[in-house]
């Protein structure tokens, strides 16, 4: 994800903005804290066309 927020020249103020998070917890997200809120995650992502959901595993 960082390297699409770079290319398209997001930079953390404006991904808070536009993803309606906290500039702390875009920051916390980009330094790999293991425990964020999913709900906020989907939101950064959802800028970029993605989505975090359960996968199976075998």
């Amino acid at each position: 994800m960082l390297s699409e927020v770079r290319t398209l020249w997001y930079n953390q103020i404006r991904v808070d903005r536009k993803a309606g998070v906290g500039l702390r917890f875009v920051r916390d997200l980009e330094q790999g804290k293991e425990t964020v809120r999913l709900d906020k995650v989907n939101q950064v992502l959802q800028l970029f066309g993605y989505q975090v959901g359960a996968v199976r595993t075998n």
